[in-house]
């Protein structure tokens, strides 16, 4: 690839950049604008980005109600994949041409160079699909953590999840799968759910069930051979947590990782008294700390190795960077639903 080795000191290339300029609805605060060249200082390594995903937690940073607060104005987009294209004299573990992916995830990948330390990048295969590799460190990390940390799992056991079709959920039911592990999914009654049922179970989904479907007395009925789940995870609230927590064995999990509803969980003292559940959280950041980074690039390679083989998958759109506005739209649903926005540089 053409590229440079930045001995001592040289600029990185002008970058085309989505920057947020102060807090609000992106589609209202964003604007693409070329940023000035970066000096690439000797531990430093400048990424020509390949791709970068909208994700809901981007748009929210914007709108300043997420739990990481970001300096405006600022570049958006935490996630991505690219090419490096320099790096300072100090930086020993990477070559030209080389992918790799930030990691931890860290602010300013919506743009078409990247310069930051060496440390803050991963190396990663290039044989992995693009716009999977721009997406492993949130999405299918999540599933696998929850998966992981919070019950231990045998193959026949079974798991219980809300929003299904998310891609979260999706990965979830497919890393299940290959563990063995039965799963049952929830989600939402609205037009094309029959197709949603479709390809959840095309990815292999045991049982997916539409929220009026479980509003039955008898709810377990509906489980047939499987037995009842001993974890269950939460990603929309209201009641669509009260059918995971119905669902659960005596003694299970529900781990709740998001509020799609924007609703509360409401338990009742029956669960916790006669059922004696737990209810956990997760939130992905607190994984990220140095203490576990190692752990979590081991995991991150875990997840690359099953895309790259065509385990783990879900639908995506690479949009051109020049078709931004359109891409956040989709999005933020103005314009229906679509998969996962992912901007190509």
């Amino acid at each position: 690839m053409d590229g440079i080795e930045a001995y001592p000191s040289i600029l990185s290339p002008p970058s085309l950049a989505v920057v947020i300029e102060q807090r609000g609805s992106p589609d209202e605060v964003a604007r693409v604008i070329e940023l000035p060249p970066v000096e690439i200082k000797e531990n430093e390594v400048c990424v020509k980005m390949l791709a970068s995903p909208i994700q809901p937690s981007d748009i929210n940073m914007a709108q300043g109600v997420y739990p990481i607060e970001i300096p405006f104005p600022a570049v958006g987009g935490r996630e991505g994949v690219g090419e490096v294209y320099a790096f300072g004299s100090a930086v020993k573990g990477l070559s030209l041409g080389d992918w790799v992916i930030p990691l931890p995830p860290s602010l300013g990948t919506w743009q078409t160079y990247v310069v930051k330390k060496e440390s803050a990048w991963h190396k990663i295969n290039k044989n992995v699909p693009m716009d999977l590799a721009a997406v492993v460190s949130v999405n299918p990390l999540t599933a696998l953590l929850l998966l992981d940390d919070f019950a231990k799992l045998n193959s026949g056991d079974t798991i219980v999840q809300n929003g299904s079709t998310s891609n979260v959920g999706q990965c979830i039911i497919q890393l299940a799968k290959l563990r063995g592990v039965r799963s049952i999914n929830i989600i939402r009654d609205r037009a094309g759910s029959d197709d949603a049922k479709e390809r959840l179970e095309k990815l292999g989904a045991d049982k997916v069930y539409t929220e009026s479907q479980l509003q039955v007395k008898d709810i377990k009925s509906l489980l047939g051979p499987l037995p009842e789940p001993a974890l269950g995870f939460n990603c929309v609230s209201g009641n669509s947590a009260t059918l995971v927590l119905n669902l659960l064995r005596q003694g299970g999990t529900m781990v709740t990782y998001g509020g799609m509803s924007k609703k509360h969980v409401t338990v009742s003292t029956s669960a916790f008294v006669f059922k004696d559940l737990t209810l956990r959280g997760f939130w992905l950041k607190k994984m990220m700390i140095p203490e576990r980074i190692q752990d979590t690039k081991v995991l991150v390679d875990y997840l690359l190795s099953l895309m790259q083989e065509g385990k783990l998958k879900y639908k995506s759109d690479l949009v051109p960077f020049d078709k931004f506005p359109t891409a956040l739209d989709k999005a933020l649903g103005k314009l229906g639903s679509h998969p996962k926005q992912i901007l190509k540089f």
